[in-house]
């Protein structure tokens, strides 16, 4: 019932676990990104770790749905992430997704759950919304 949602970045990759009977999605962490490739011996953790039936990976669209340069690194990243697993990988729009992350970090922050010097798991917070977004609608 779990599926792993991920925020490609060009530096950091946002991680969420998402439950498809309860719809809801948690942050798990981020993972470094960088001309040599993501980390893939922690990603490959969180798979063996929560054994997903799916991966989910935002595609980041113009306001238009149009594609733009940083499609091109997620489908890269997905495509690998496919190879990889062997698991079924779903494409989810992930427009205004980062505007969203920013308003639940925020919000967290004012409750005490999160502080500023952990502004880098915002990517873990967007990977959250995407898979929600995803749960919600799952295509």
């Amino acid at each position: 019932m779990n599926v792993l949602g991920f925020d490609y970045g060009s530096r950091l990759i946002g991680v969420a676990l998402g439950n498809r009977l309860t719809g809801s999605a948690r942050p798990l962490g981020v993972v470094a990104n960088s001309g040599s490739g993501p980390d893939w011996e922690r990603i490959d953790t969180w798979i063996r770790e929560w054994q997903p039936e799916a991966l989910l990976v935002g595609l980041p669209l113009t306001l238009d749905g149009e594609e733009q340069p940083a499609s091109r690194g997620a489908r890269a990243f997905a495509g690998a992430l496919v190879k990889r697993s062997a698991l079924p990988l779903h494409l989810v729009d992930e427009r205004r997704s980062s505007i969203e992350a920013a308003r639940r970090f925020a919000q967290r922050r004012a409750a005490g759950l999160a502080k500023k010097k952990h502004a880098a798991e915002i990517d873990a917070v967007a990977a959250e919304v995407i898979t929600e977004t995803w749960l919600a609608n799952p295509s």
